[in-house]
């Protein structure tokens, strides 16, 4: 099996398993290559205080499809979600500015699907909300 038919499996698999109602990628924009193997943490807001939902580490394709865990139903609520991107720019050798990246968001409707892509380089990052 080529490389690429083996991420595309890897993608795909979870995903029908279960599908999380807030998932994020990482991109390396400084190489064009998924940021594989970051470590993600998914926090809600509750009470003024964040409190963890779940951890996971992107796949090969720079991917979190199941970023929260199997049965969780999203509620309206302010999420944040951290990327430990100083430990990922360690195990690949290089140095960064930024030693994780969290973004914080409102889920409106909890009914649609929330998609987190990070397009990062070693000395920034950009995000927005995806499909």
């Amino acid at each position: 099996m080529s490389d690429r038919l083996q991420v595309v499996k890897n993608h795909l698999n979870p995903m029908s398993a279960h599908k999380s109602p807030v998932t994020c990628h990482v991109l390396v924009a400084s190489t064009g290559t998924p940021g594989r193997g970051v470590n993600v943490k998914i926090e809600k807001l509750e009470n003024n205080t964040f409190s963890t939902l779940s951890t996971a580490q992107t796949n090969e394709d720079g991917r979190c499809p199941t970023l929260l865990p199997a049965g969780y139903k999203a509620e309206k609520g302010i999420y944040r979600v951290t990327f430990e991107t100083k430990e990922y720019f360690s195990k690949v050798g290089q140095e960064c500015f930024y030693p994780y990246v969290q973004i914080v968001f409102e889920l409106a409707h909890p009914e649609q699907h929330y998609h987190i892509p990070l397009l990062l380089s070693p000395y920034s990052y950009t995000t927005y909300r995806g499909s």
